[in-house]
């Protein structure tokens, strides 16, 4: 989630300032971070009933952040002037699936 929240901290930046570095390299590890999360939740397949329930949950959370990229990705290329607006959507979204971390604790 740090990727993805760096990201949408990116595409909102605003100033005279440059983006700090750790922001950047932070949002720019964001493709490789949801690959090995799409890894790991493909290679769920069962268990005790908690843990796969927990397991199913956080799959379901890695599907919604990975929709909302993807989304801010199609936004960002069709109309570059809405980054902003792109950005708040993905963190809302992010802010939204920290909301239900609980399910997966």
């Amino acid at each position: 989630m740090e990727s993805l929240t760096a990201t949408a901290r990116v595409g909102r930046w605003e100033g005279p300032d440059t983006v700090p570095v750790p922001l950047r390299e932070s949002a720019s590890k964001l493709e490789e971070h949801l690959d090995a999360a799409k890894r790991l939740a493909g290679g769920i397949h069962g268990g005790r009933q908690p843990a796969a329930a927990s397991l199913t949950a956080m799959a379901g959370a890695l599907g919604r952040l990975d929709a909302a990229h993807l989304e801010y990705r199609r936004r960002i290329g069709d109309a570059p002037s809405q980054t902003r607006e792109a950005a708040l959507e993905l963190d809302g979204e992010v802010d939204a699936v920290k909301g239900e971390s609980h399910r997966w604790v």
